[in-house]
């Protein structure tokens, strides 16, 4: 995701996308496009303020139906007053009252809300699957080599890597779904698994929406209570006319609420979601974070939305290539994060120029720096970074405003491109300002602990 970005940002043409994965559309769009119940609304931002102004837009709407709905109940009670329709005046009320009720008819308020109950299950053990130096090996090479890990109770597990590196692989392993060449995992005690995975393989598509949720019958237990499979199916957004459609006919964002239905339907203390955001609306990812956030037991996801792991999980287990999967602490950023500076530490040293030799003999035999403090240069650029770091901020914030101008390409390409460039070169010079300021901070305060 990141080289496509790298490589649509760069690009000159007209780009429209569609997808789910909020920071690859903060990173690219320059105007939003809104479908929500049949109407298409236009923002002249990126997506990064699409939230605040969605919100904004929905808020508005309450408002407008809550005065409609007041108005058309003080109507009615006029109504039931009595009329005498043959005075004019009380025709021309009644034919406005008429339009009234068809415009409250016709009005599409908002699609409602996901609402989540967490299954009631027994605490699993402390312990919930350990692995010692487990390998797999499917004859191309390995797929995993000697990885161990401790999952605990309450962890949030993220797995990420490239498509086909073995994230699934390394997932059924650890679930006891597939036995490694070598090694082994161990299962903690009293655990309830659910699993939901990323093809809805186990929704059967002649089955109804209604026997999907319940195996049959018309009650689903969530949460130790009895629900009406109708009310269930309201809860995750299903109208009641959909009780028996075709599990094959519903679109896959449907059928992913379906999977999520059916999981937490389950008493469980183990959740595994194998890719849970393809085909889910926003407004359900946001609502599943917030499950996973309160969910009393473990969960482990596989997941290429950075975005979605930032928000949820507690550490991630990354594909570093030839079989080798390391864990991190923290989300997906924390990781590049860790992995950067990794990378640097195990830098190949760079070949010192002659001048740079000459320096280095001609400062020996003076007394060096005191190795508990910053040199100068370095304390000059820790007080003076913010303020560049704030002014680079400015800087692509006006930029991505002129670029965000209606047309802007179309009248007046050479500014397009100026702006373009420069909002680049921003971008790169606020990213290692940024980087260079956290660097120096932690040096601070290391020498300062020490």
């Amino acid at each position: 995701m990141e080289w496509l970005e790298k490589e649509l940002a760069s690009t000159r043409s007209a780009i429209a996308i569609i997808s789910h994965d909020r920071r690859f559309l903060e990173k690219l769009s320059r105007t939003t496009i809104w479908l929500a119940q049949g109407i298409t609304r236009r923002l002249d931002k990126s997506f990064s303020h699409f939230e605040g102004w969605r919100d904004g837009i929905v808020e508005q709407e309450k408002t407008d139906r809550h005065k409609l709905d007041r108005k058309l109940l003080a109507e009615t009670e006029w109504l039931r007053k009595g009329v005498t329709a043959r005075r004019k005046r009380n025709q021309g009320r009644l034919r406005a009252l008429f339009a009234l009720r068809k415009l409250r008819r016709d009005q599409r308020g908002p699609t409602g809300q996901v609402n989540f109950t967490n299954p009631d299950s027994s605490q699993s053990g402390k312990i919930v699957i350990e692995a010692k130096s487990i390998s797999k090996d499917f004859g191309i090479g390995p797929i995993i080599q000697s990885f161990s890990i401790k999952i605990q109770r309450g962890d949030r597990i993220g797995i990420v890597g490239p498509n086909g590196a073995g994230k699934t692989t390394l997932l059924d392993m650890l679930t006891g779904e597939l036995t490694p060449d070598k090694g082994a995992t161990r299962l903690g005690s009293n655990l309830e698994m659910v699993t939901l995975d990323q093809k809805r393989e186990k929704l059967d598509p002649n089955s109804t929406l209604a026997t999907a949720l319940t195996g049959g019958g018309e009650i689903v237990s969530v949460g130790g209570k009895n629900k009406h499979v109708i009310g269930y199916m309201k809860d995750f957004l299903f109208a009641p006319e959909q009780a028996q459609t075709p599990v094959g006919v519903l679109s896959g964002g449907e059928r992913g609420r379906v999977m999520l239905a059916r999981a937490l339907a389950h008493p469980s203390n183990l959740l595994i979601l194998d890719e849970p955001t393809n085909d889910l609306d926003l407004e359900t990812l946001d609502l599943l974070q917030e499950m996973i956030a309160e969910y009393n037991g473990t969960v482990i996801l596989v997941s290429h939305d950075r975005d979605f792991l930032d928000r949820t999980v507690t550490s991630i287990i990354c594909a570093e290539g030839n079989g080798e999967w390391i864990e991190y602490a923290g989300g997906f950023s924390d990781m590049i994060s860790q992995r950067s500076a990794a990378l640097e530490e195990h830098a190949p040293p760079k070949k010192r120029s002659q001048a740079s030799d000459k320096t280095k003999s001609d400062t020996q035999g003076k007394p060096s720096p005191s190795k508990g403090k910053l040199s100068y240069k370095d304390k000059h650029a820790l007080e003076t970074l913010p303020k560049t770091i704030k002014q680079l901020q400015a800087d692509i914030d006006r930029l991505q405003t002129i670029l965000n101008e209606p047309n802007l390409f179309a009248s007046n390409p050479e500014k397009f491109e100026r702006a373009a460039e420069a909002l680049n070169k921003a971008q790169s010079n606020f990213v290692d300002a940024e980087e260079k300021w956290l660097e120096l901070e932690i040096l601070r305060e290391e020498l300062e602990g020490a």
